[in-house]
């Protein structure tokens, strides 16, 4: 039979689908896993090119060799705080040497890595202390302090033990020439923060932490053990942890470095956080374990990432399309060399056509775009490097089966028609930690495999590609960044001022959406609170990105005659 002519549905038992026709070359369409740790691919890099760069931050190069060291000398420290196999260990940090040095140091100690959006305030990190059950949190000295907040906020039983503060400013030279900070961050990224005090716990400093050398007790964590704890919030309650094992952080990582044709020659721009899914993963997983070198930014600034994929040659570079509006949206765009690109991509929201023609034109680079969740290690889609569609999720990954169902019925939808994407393969988590209820929600048994329902809607065309249309889950995507009403609206309450409220998203010409707050203030505070005053209380209590844009003053929110807040009547009149 000829595959050009097999729809999205059919012959599924035979295992030929239509994308298979636009499927890369030379790659199979899964793979066998190692049978080892995530931790095997760092030592196995170092063992193989010791002095390669393995971090570049600021002009500093730590190699290989140096990043193993660092990395057991730190698990040695954190046994040494009371860390067992199975424990688990927050990571809070914007991207840095020592978030990589740390994330492998909690796999080498057999723990697990919890990583933390750096933006959360106190009032956030309070969960992510408590329901993970974490007595050890790792940090840098600029967010130490909310940290040590959050834990002296929580009950006695439920507190941190440990806090290992870092500072910025060990990890470069600031009077190094060359690859200097931008002056707006010099402040920041230098300023040594005294470390905090913080109830029933010690503080530690990381120059102690690299301080002892002793011998490593063995590593006995395997393909099934947690490695990777990362929270994701949802349509109600709190954030829950995605329990991810070695096995399926590892299959994204080698199927992301063959997808995108990786090697060890790879120099690779860290500028999607690497507490999120998408930079651990598919960048920073995938690039210690190729032997690559990664070029380290702690935030997004478009000269600063013009001049580095200028000065270090950048191979590849994984963002998000407003990082790239950015770039040549700049005054001095012509002074960037990007003839060393050789693949550019990302996802979390639509590259503008224009802007991915214009790509296209100047620099012959195919805009590649991708689709994933906490849930599926990051990519779970992506487009074929050769054959990319634009404003597309792409093809199923590697080893990954996807299809469109009616939510209701669970019955695939034929080509064209819009349904529910559910994902099958070996990168998708174990379920929710804790959460049983949850885990079972969602998924379902479909043709004798268990498939994760995404919560999103689209459709499959023609040739097997998949496109992104609604969403079933209520959330607001802000340029890149998830935002998930119901937290917003529940760190809302804490205000004294309000007394109901509806957080929906309000379009943005540069983050695509925004976050817009609908509020009915209480009657002692109205006329003596602005809409301003909210916003700024927010600013001080939860992320940043999280934050309204907008709010709203509003006498009463539309309800149910079961009394329940009708946000999609707000929504849809935004």
């Amino acid at each position: 039979m000829d595959s050009s002519v097999i729809s999205p549905g059919a012959a599924a038992h035979s295992g030929i689908r239509a994308h298979h026709r636009f499927w890369p070359a030379r790659l199979p369409h899964a793979i066998g896993l190692p049978a080892t740790s995530l931790w095997d691919n760092l030592e196995t890099s170092a063992r193989r090119y010791p002095q390669k760069a393995a971090l570049v931050f600021f002009g500093k190069t730590i190699s290989y060799a140096e990043l193993l060291q660092k990395a057991e000398i730190l698990a040695v420290f954190l046994r040494k705080l009371g860390v067992e196999k199975g424990d688990r260990v927050l990571l809070n940090m914007q991207n840095c040497p020592q978030l990589v040095i740390a994330h492998f140091a909690i796999l080498r100690a057999n723990a697990v890595v919890v990583p933390v959006n750096p933006m959360n305030r106190a009032a956030e990190l309070k969960h992510y202390i408590v329901d993970p059950d974490a007595k050890v949190a790792i940090t840098t000295s600029d967010l130490a302090a909310e940290l040590a907040r959050a834990s002296d906020a929580l009950a006695p039983t439920q507190r941190l033990a440990h806090l290992l503060v870092a500072h910025f400013s060990d990890a470069f030279d600031a009077t190094a020439p060359g690859q200097a900070p931008p002056a707006a961050w010099v402040d920041w990224l230098l300023t040594r923060h005294a470390l905090p005090d913080f109830q029933d716990g010690q503080v530690h400093a990381w120059p102690q932490a690299e301080s002892d050398a002793s011998d490593l007790t063995s590593l006995s964590v395997g393909p099934d053990d947690m490695a990777i704890l990362p929270y994701t919030s949802g349509t109600t309650g709190l954030p829950k942890g995605c329990m991810h094992t070695h096995a399926s952080i590892m299959h994204n990582a080698i199927a992301s470095g063959l997808w995108g044709n990786g090697c060890s020659e790879n120099v690779v721009l860290v500028v999607v956080p690497m507490f999120h899914i998408t930079g651990m993963v598919s960048v920073m997983h995938t690039s210690i374990r190729n032997g690559a070198t990664l070029i380290l930014m702690p935030r997004w600034d478009r000269e600063l990432a013009g001049r580095l994929i200028s000065a270090c040659k950048v191979t590849h570079w994984t963002n998000i399309p407003t990082m790239v509006i950015d770039l040549l949206g700049s005054p001095n765009f012509e002074q960037f060399d990007l003839s060393s690109l050789v693949y550019i991509g990302g996802g979390g929201a639509a590259m503008p056509q224009a802007v991915a023609q214009r790509l296209w034109e100047q620099y012959g680079l195919r805009y590649v775009e991708g689709y994933g969740l906490t849930e599926t290690a990051a990519p779970s889609h992506s487009n074929p490097v050769d054959a990319p569609k634009q404003q597309c999720l792409g093809i199923p990954f590697m080893s990954t089966d996807a299809r469109v169902i009616d939510p209701d019925s669970l019955q695939e939808m034929p080509v064209g028609g819009q349904g529910e994407i559910i994902i099958h393969g070996p990168e998708v988590f174990q379920g929710y930690w804790k959460r049983p209820e949850a885990t079972e929600a969602a998924f379902i048994e479909y043709e004798g495999k268990r498939f994760f329902r995404t919560g999103d809607l689209g459709y499959v065309d023609a040739d097997g590609y998949f496109f992104l249309t609604d969403r079933l889950k209520r959330m607001i995507n802000a340029s890149g960044f998830k935002v998930w009403p119901a937290e917003v609206e529940a760190l809302m309450f804490a205000h004294p001022a309000v007394q109901e409220a509806c957080v929906i998203s309000t379009k943005d010409s540069y983050r695509g959406e925004s976050v817009k707050a609908v509020i009915v203030l209480r009657p002692s505070h109205r006329g003596q609170v602005s809409e301003q005053d909210i916003i700024e209380w927010c600013r001080d209590n939860m992320a940043v990105y999280k934050c309204p844009r907008v709010v709203q003053f509003v006498d009463a929110l539309p309800k149910s005659g079961a009394g329940k807040v009708m946000w999609r009547i707000l929504q849809e009149a935004e």
